[in-house]
C-alpha cells in the first residue's frame, strides 16, 4: 500500500499558486452570479460577495449572498449555483 504525504497536500493545497488559480475562479463564479442576479433594488446583486480563507487543511473560496433575501432569491432562481455550474462547465 502506497503512504501519503499529508504534509505535501496540506502545503500544496496553501500554496500561493493554488490560491492564486481558487481566487481566479470563485471570481468568475462571481462575476456570473452578479451578471444573472435580478436587479430590483439591486440590494441581492451588490450582496453578492467573494471571500476566501483557510478551512481545515487548504484554502477554499467563498461566493457569498449576504442580502436579507438571499435565500428566497435563491431558493427561487438558483443564482450562484447556477454561475458555479456555468463557470465549472468551462473548466473540463
Amino acid at each position: 500500500m502506497a503512504k501519503v504525504n499529508n504534509t505535501f497536500f496540506e502545503e500544496l493545497g496553501r500554496s500561493p499558486k493554488v490560491v492564486a488559480l481558487v481566487n481566479q475562479v470563485r471570481d468568475q463564479v462571481a462575476a456570473a452570479a452578479r451578471a444573472s442576479a435580478p436587479v430590483d433594488s439591486g440590494d441581492y446583486k451588490r450582496g453578492i460577495i467573494a471571500t476566501g480563507k483557510v478551512e481545515k487543511k487548504r484554502y477554499v473560496g467563498l461566493v457569498v449572498a449576504t442580502d436579507p433575501k438571499s435565500l428566497l432569491i435563491e431558493s427561487k432562481m438558483g443564482v450562484l449555483a447556477r454561475a458555479l455550474r456555468s463557470v465549472g462547465h468551462g473548466r473540463r
